[in-house]
C-alpha cells in the first residue's frame, strides 16, 4: 500500500510527522484530501482540522488556524499559523480564535480578507458546536 509522508508543524512545534494514507486539509478553496500520487500544488488553508489516517487506519486529528499546505505525490507539508492536537483543545481556545479572526476580519477593508476571515469565523463556529467539550 503506497503512503505519504505527512508534516505538520507551527513556529512553535512540530505536532506530527509520519507515514498516512490520506489527509484531509481544510483548504480556502475548500476541504481536500490528498492521497498518495495527488499532482503538486500549494494551497492556503482555513482555520479548521486536519485529519490524517495512518497506515494502521487510526484517524489524527488537528486544529490549525490557517497556513499553508505543500502537496506532492508521496509528501504533504503543512505550515500553520498555529496548531493545537484536538485533545488539548478547549471551548474557551476556539473562542479566543474565533475573536483573533473577527478582528483581523474587522481591521481591513480588503473584501477578499474580509470574506475568508468570515468563512473561517463560520467553520470555527460549526466545530465548535460539534464537540463535547
Amino acid at each position: 500500500m503506497a503512503l505519504l509522508y505527512v508534516e505538520l508543524v507551527s513556529p512553535e512545534r512540530r505536532v506530527f510527522a509520519g507515514e498516512v494514507r490520506s489527509v484531509l486539509l481544510p483548504g480556502v478553496e475548500g476541504d481536500m484530501t490528498v492521497l498518495p500520487g495527488h499532482a503538486p500544488a500549494v494551497t492556503a488553508l482555513h482555520a479548521g482540522v486536519v485529519f490524517a489516517t495512518d497506515a494502521a487506519g487510526t484517524g489524527c486529528r488537528a486544529f490549525i488556524r490557517g497556513g499553508f499546505a505543500e502537496v506532492g505525490p508521496t509528501r504533504v507539508t503543512i505550515l500553520a499559523e498555529r496548531v493545537r492536537p484536538i485533545e488539548e483543545l478547549t471551548r474557551d481556545q476556539i473562542d479566543e480564535e474565533i475573536f483573533h479572526l473577527q478582528l483581523e476580519r474587522d481591521g481591513t477593508a480588503n473584501p477578499e480578507i474580509r470574506a475568508e476571515r468570515d468563512v473561517s469565523i463560520a467553520r470555527l463556529q460549526a466545530f465548535k458546536a460539534s464537540l463535547s467539550l
